[in-house]
């Protein structure tokens, strides 16, 4: 292995190991002031981890943050910022719900017109900021926050009222899917190779949807022309665009793609869990994607990492509760400071890496003269 990669390898895993230090220190000192024993908490959260229902719940859990973290990360990608992933995945899983509870198909098609719905109204929603943007300047930010709030206060409370299913129900809902509707689950997949995984866990079969879906954006990011003129596009669009990459195609590209992905992010809830789009649908993946993309750099290894780390510590709020060992909110507290301590420990690494590459440059050219 030569001394190059070495260099690579250490300063990329300089970072995580620096920020995972830094935040477990200050969440400690978080832990003893608040009145918990640190030392009690950690020794619960990790023998609650090592359960295999605790990891199918830590996988469930990931799923959605994957995908919307990967939604978020092909804006970034552009040098864009979309903020309208809540809005995405919420107007794609109640449009999803409705159509598919009025369609009969069998299994596989039922299910792929599904999720084929949900990523067109996905890219349908983010590609109106993209229109906004190429042909009125607006900033996407502006426009995808509003048109989170149209989505959810507007069309989605509008009609939800519409098609409930039993106007008497606590929990109002769209009609269910029909069973041809639903997704397998992955438990006889993973019990292959672990025991029966007890106490009713299903590991959803949108996790690997999810895991495809970061196969798919790595390859695309990483391994393809439309992937390097997104990158160059974001990282100097002047040239990019003296190079021949049309910068207002890109924008409206990376969006419909930034949308599309972000429909997905409600399937777990329509095709695995509740099989409708009710009143209590999960709120707040959209944000929590935008943290798990600034996290994970970006990158599809970064990203799943950090959706599981953030899916462990949604995990183990309940215990920690249920235990008395510490409150539920500081799990909110350690996501926050995870990515506090890693946005600083990227940027001091990626500092001290640029040092180091320019004095290698002028010992090269000293050394060369």
């Amino acid at each position: 292995m030569n001394t190059s990669l070495l260099r690579r390898l250490g300063y990329g895993a300089a970072a995580p190991v620096l920020a995972g230090v830094i935040a477990l220190l200050i969440s400690s000192i978080v832990l003893a002031v608040s009145g918990s024993d640190p030392i009690e908490t950690y020794r619960i959260m990790l023998t609650n981890g090592s359960k295999l229902e605790t990891w199918i719940d830590t996988m469930n859990r990931a799923t959605p943050l994957l995908l919307a973290g990967i939604a978020a990360a092909i804006g970034f990608r552009m040098n864009l910022f979309n903020i309208g992933v809540e809005g995405q995945y919420r107007l794609a899983a109640f449009v999803a719900a409705v159509v598919g509870a009025e369609i009969a198909l069998p299994g596989v098609l039922h299910v792929g017109v599904i999720v084929l719905i949900a990523m067109f109204v996905g890219a349908l929603w983010a590609g109106l900021s993209a229109i906004l943007y190429v042909t009125r300047g607006i900033n996407e930010v502006i426009s995808t926050i509003m048109l989170n709030f149209v989505a959810t206060g507007g069309i989605i409370a509008g009609l939800q009222p519409l098609v409930i299913d039993d106007p008497t129900a606590a929990n109002q809902s769209t009609p269910p899917l029909p069973e041809s509707g639903w997704i397998p689950d992955l438990n006889g997949v993973v019990e292959i190779v672990t025991r029966e995984i007890g106490k009713g866990r299903r590991l959803t079969g949108v996790f690997l949807l999810a895991l495809v879906a970061a196969v798919v954006y790595h390859i695309v990011i990483t391994r393809t022309r439309f992937g390097f003129d997104l990158r160059a596009s974001g990282m100097n669009p002047l040239a990019a665009r003296v190079g021949g990459v049309p910068p207002k195609k890109m924008v409206i590209y990376s969006m419909l793609g930034s949308g599309a992905v972000a429909g997905l992010v409600g399937m777990p809830d329509i095709l695995s869990n509740t099989h409708a789009f009710d009143q209590g649908f999960t709120k707040g993946l959209g944000f929590a994607g935008i943290t798990v993309a600034l996290l994970g750099r970006n990158s599809a290894p970064g990203m799943l990492v950090a959706a599981l780390l953030f899916g462990f510590l949604d995990s183990s709020s309940a215990i920690l509760q249920v235990s008395g060992a510490a409150s539920r909110e500081i799990v909110v507290i350690m996501q926050a400071t995870f990515l506090m301590v890693a946005v600083i420990a990227y940027e001091i690494v990626n500092h001290k890496r640029q040092q180091d590459d320019v004095a290698r440059a002028a010992g090269m050219t000293v050394v060369a003269s």
